[in-house]
């Protein structure tokens, strides 16, 4: 197929591109910068810098005419949108509408989303949560999120329109941000590995669902491949509180130094993990990668990443 990912430059959308690449697929990438990198780009990639609300967008669908797009360029900042509802709305829910009606112009025949499955569902009641459950999200992201899975299913009834949405857990892995608010296990990492002691936001008790990269770039080849049609949870169906994360990290490092804990932040959800019977019967898809394992090889990577800048 030909694929293009919008993203592609980033920390999932560059790892999905050389698993299609891999594959023999022909790749199409559109990326803003704003937070990807060139040079994860794969050089075989037709690369098109630009923002989804460029007019330039259908120009690029009608040319490339891919046979199926891949989302994942968003604003992944759950603190700016609370900030900036807005411009969160102007780019995960105008942005994302604009490209899914470009692709029903140009006949593009599969489209996968990048949804959450954590900030979807809210404080949820059951935990593990699966797909049935009501989303009730505390934030403009996660609220942008389901508004454009309503935006797809509204498509899908319209007729012509095969498309997937995939709620992801908390991704980690190579090429995650150290820098930003999200991806604590990248932002532990580089800090420990970097003699810094990273500071931990309340008591730590929070928890979350981790899942590696390489499983969720599996997800969407096995999406793209399929066509079933509706919204998936993407995880391991197993909680992870902060201070036990560290710990895994810290041993990883191979330090005994014991975190900082600063104040908790206002609102943010207190347990957080999906159920994923819905994808393993779909499209028979699990995780495969432990934490532990996966970790370890999120570490080496920072560590190559630290002797580079060093």
């Amino acid at each position: 197929m030909k694929v293009l990912v919008t993203g592609g430059a980033g920390f999932i959308g560059s790892n999905l591109g050389d698993r299609l690449i891999e594959e023999d697929h022909q790749l199409v990438v559109i990326d803003d910068l704003s937070s990807g990198k060139r040079d994860q780009v794969p050089a075989t990639a037709n690369f098109y810098q630009m923002e989804l609300d460029s007019r330039w967008l259908d120009r690029v669908i009608e040319r490339e005419k891919p046979d199926a797009v891949c989302h994942l360029a968003a604003q992944i900042s759950v603190r700016r949108s609370v900030e900036d509802p807005v411009f969160d709305a102007r780019v995960n829910i105008l942005g994302s509408v604009g490209l899914i009606q470009a692709c029903r112009t140009h006949g593009v025949k599969r489209f996968i989303f990048t949804s959450t499955g954590g900030a979807i569902y809210g404080d949820a009641d059951e935990i593990p949560t699966p797909e049935t459950y009501s989303a009730a999200p505390i934030s403009p992201y996660g609220t942008a999120k389901l508004s454009v899975e309503h935006y797809m299913h509204c498509f899908r009834s319209l007729g012509g329109f095969s498309s997937a949405a995939l709620r992801l857990a908390n991704v980690y892995g190579p090429r995650q941000d150290p820098h930003g608010e999200a991806g604590v296990v990248a932002i532990f990492s580089r800090a420990l590995l970097e003699g810094r002691i990273p500071t931990i936001n309340g008591d730590g008790r929070q928890t979350r669902d981790y899942v590696y990269v390489g499983d969720v770039v599996e997800a969407f080849v096995r999406a793209l491949r399929s066509d079933v049609q509706g919204s998936f949870n993407v995880g391991t169906e197993t909680e992870t509180d902060v201070n036990q994360l560290y710990e895994q990290i810290a041993g990883a490092v191979g330090t005994s130094a014991a975190p900082k804990h600063g104040p908790g932040r206002p609102g943010e959800q207190q347990r957080s993990c999906v159920a994923i019977a819905g994808i393993k019967e779909s499209l028979g898809w699990e995780p495969k990668v432990t934490l532990p394992e996966g970790i370890e090889q999120t570490v080496e990577y920072f560590r190559g990443q630290v002797v580079a800048v060093t």
